[in-house]
């Protein structure tokens, strides 16, 4: 869990907060389950990091974005990785790349 969070403090201090789209605004970031679709390289991913540097303290381990196509998760689930985090307390895990990930939708369901 410590690798993800190293790892989610690098992807943050290289996010770039020079150009924040209004859409944010627009978005229900309390909604219990959150997709945001869109064209590859329109911006889903600063999008979700921006929105974590303003809205979480730096080092914070309430929040957790990880991208689905770090090799990490060749050898751990979504699930495994859901239940640590909220053991540790986390509050909001955002989950980026997730069509990377073989048989995401056994692992993540909304009803």
């Amino acid at each position: 869990m410590d690798t993800l969070f190293d790892k989610q403090d690098a992807m943050l201090r290289a996010t770039s907060m020079e150009i924040v789209r209004s859409y944010m605004d627009t978005i229900n970031w309390e909604a219990p389950l959150l997709c945001i679709r869109g064209s590859r390289g329109v911006g889903k991913s600063t999008l979700l990091r921006q929105y974590i540097k303003l809205h979480y303290d730096t080092g914070s381990e309430d929040v957790l974005y990880c991208s689905l196509d770090w090799v990490y998760f060749s050898q751990r689930s979504i699930l495994e990785v859901a239940g640590n985090f909220y053991k540790r307390g986390g509050k909001l895990l955002v989950l980026d790349e997730v069509h990377k990930y073989e048989g995401w939708s056994r692992e993540v369901k909304c009803r």
